[in-house]
């Protein structure tokens, strides 16, 4: 009979890394750290072969799936000593996509489930904390209202707005217990409009709907272009992960973070990536705040004024960076990772190979031969060839008059120009029109991945180098900056006819650009770039053009030194150089 659960947790595992085709990439190495003895909260995956099934037998399961699944929560009940549904010590747990290929944010999660209208009173009593429960309550109310019953993003959003600006607040940190108690009971009222009936409340069946929302998510729009650009088979289907839910947001000495054994935008050695403190996963990959670097060294190169992890709090850093060599040396590759500090304790969410750079890719692959971890038959069999392409991406030329209008992360190298559009609808319509665009938002989501595609670079005003512009646009080999605060409130007037706006063929003299009742944003995007060429030519900075010279010679060791994260026109006026280092977009 087949076995449709796989449990991990407690330093044990019923599968490992190498059964990734049945449990995915997310389940396996799951399995695996937690038979390494790293500190992973437990949980149980449900298999891929169960995706395939539900999806062949109109939305069933297979019959024996029900019981296999309350055996899981019942080992993972055992080991943390709380109970699923339980009004004083509740087991709340997060459900998690997982297909045997990574695709980063493509498919859907829920977290924080679990909770309804007696579990948050018992989340607030053991946790000690009212306003923490209450929030937990109305993340998962959000979430799961929209990734199961279809509800928007923007009810929820647009009601915490007016709240907010009734106490006369801008961060949700300013938000007290009462005041998420009060956000909740607004939810739950914007739910029961919207599908007609109330919140569910039984945690079994919040479980049940939330696994098949993430099993249906496999033949979501998102995932079948995403699928479609990376050749990934629709047979290969996405396991399930249900597991124990660890908080980062329970007060100042918690925290949650993405990170990166090595550098994926240029492959340097370096531990590389970002955190936040007092917050859930989803802030920092989703891009909702612009995090702090984990590293003095992160801190230091992006000047940033924000302490890194390794000083905020420095015994979780060293666990975190031991982790980091142990995870490399045991996968002998650049990883991925996502972890939580709950109350000062560690604990790992996922590793797995991280998407990076053709850049990255040569070097990490030599320093990786150089350092004994893998040979040079594997070394160049890592490498794929079409992704050498990217070596040949344009760079900013940095003899070029520019006016720098706003700077951010260089989240992924290279250079574009185009067109501004602020919805990936849009990006990919004009691209299909033979537009060149850039596609701007506030941060990207998955919902995005077919304007990202389309676009020739992606800027956003929050979000960090592991948000989800970042990853996605270094896996598609596209330029992107991120947390580009300051383009919000920006308006770039034509640079000899200062009333109107660059593209005078769509603007008329002095239209404001809106996006969401913000200030004005540029219409269009210019910038200057040059393109590596072993024949010693260049694009002319006094010819003002908006797109590159296209010229047959291309030599990736003659490009120019990237200008880190600025966004340029085409006015005379110079503006000072950021230090050198990745391209700007």
């Amino acid at each position: 009979m087949a076995k449709w659960v796989f449990r991990f947790g407690d330093g044990k595992a019923e599968g490992g890394a190498g059964m990734r085709n049945l449990l995915g990439g997310k389940g396996a190495n799951l399995a695996e750290m937690s038979s390494l003895g790293l500190p992973v909260p437990p949980g149980f995956t449900i298999t891929t072969e169960v995706c395939n099934w539900h999806h062949a037998n109109n939305s069933a399961y297979p019959p024996e799936l029900k019981d296999e699944v309350e055996a899981g929560l019942a080992s993972v009940e055992k080991i943390l000593g709380a109970r699923f549904g339980d009004p004083k010590n509740p087991l709340l747990v997060s459900v998690r996509s997982g297909a045997r290929a990574s695709m980063p944010g493509m498919m859907d999660t829920v977290l924080n489930l679990g909770l309804n209208d007696r579990t948050v009173l018992g989340l607030a009593q053991s946790s000690g904390d009212e306003r923490f429960a209450y929030d937990s309550y109305r993340r998962f109310i959000q979430m799961y209202s929209n990734v199961v019953l279809d509800v928007g993003h923007h009810y929820f959003e647009e009601a915490l707005e007016l709240k907010k600006e009734d106490l006369g607040v801008h961060m949700d940190t300013d938000l007290k217990a009462d005041d998420w108690r009060a956000i909740v009971a607004e939810y739950k009222k914007i739910v029961e409009k919207r599908t007609g009936k109330p919140f569910p409340q039984e945690p079994r069946e919040q479980l049940w709907g939330a696994v098949g929302a993430v099993f249906n998510s496999w033949m979501n729009q998102r995932a079948i272009t995403y699928r479609r650009l990376h050749a990934i088979p629709e047979s290969w289907g996405t396991a399930v992960n249900v597991q124990a839910m660890v908080f980062g947001n329970m007060g100042e000495d918690c925290a949650t973070g993405v990170a990166f054994t090595r550098d994926p935008s240029t492959g340097a050695n370096l531990f590389y990536g970002e955190y936040l403190v007092n917050a859930q996963g989803e802030d920092v990959v989703a891009g909702i705040r612009t995090p702090q670097h984990l590293t003095v060294q992160g801190k230091l190169a992006q000047k940033s004024d924000a302490p890194a992890m390794e000083e905020v709090m420095p015994a979780v850093f060293g666990q975190l960076d031991a982790i980091r060599h142990k995870l490399e040396a045991h996968y002998r590759d650049m990883q991925d990772i996502e972890f939580t500090v709950q109350r000062g304790k560690l604990y790992m969410l996922q590793t797995r190979n991280g998407k990076r750079t053709a850049k990255a890719a040569l070097k990490i692959s030599v320093d990786m031969v150089r350092e004994g971890l893998i040979d040079k038959k594997e070394a160049v069999a890592r490498i794929v060839p079409a992704s050498l392409d990217q070596l040949l991406h344009p760079t900013l030329d940095p003899k070029a008059p520019r006016k720098v209008i706003a700077k951010g992360l260089p989240a992924s190298p290279g250079a574009a120009s185009g067109k501004i559009v602020f919805t990936a609808d849009e990006a990919e319509k004009q691209a299909r029109a033979g537009e060149k665009v850039i596609l701007v938002r506030r941060e990207t989501s998955p919902e995005d991945i077919h304007g990202m595609n389309a676009a020739q670079g992606i800027l956003t005003s929050t979000g960090g180098m592991t948000s989800h512009a970042a990853v996605v646009a270094r896996g598609m080999g596209k330029p992107c900056i991120a947390g580009a605060g300051d383009v919000r409130g920006r308006r770039v007037p034509h640079p000899r006819h200062p009333g109107q706006c660059r593209d005078a063929a769509r603007c008329r003299p002095g239209p404001q650009v809106r996006r969401r009742g913000r200030r004005p944003l540029p219409h269009r995007a210019h910038v200057l770039r040059r393109r590596p060429d072993r024949c010693g030519a260049r694009d002319d900075p006094g010819r003002r053009r908006e797109g590159p010279a296209h010229r047959p010679c291309q030599d990736p060791a003659d490009a120019a030194p990237g200008l880190r994260g600025a966004v340029r026109d085409h006015g005379r006026a110079a503006g000072h150089d950021p230090p050198a280092g990745s391209a700007a977009a």
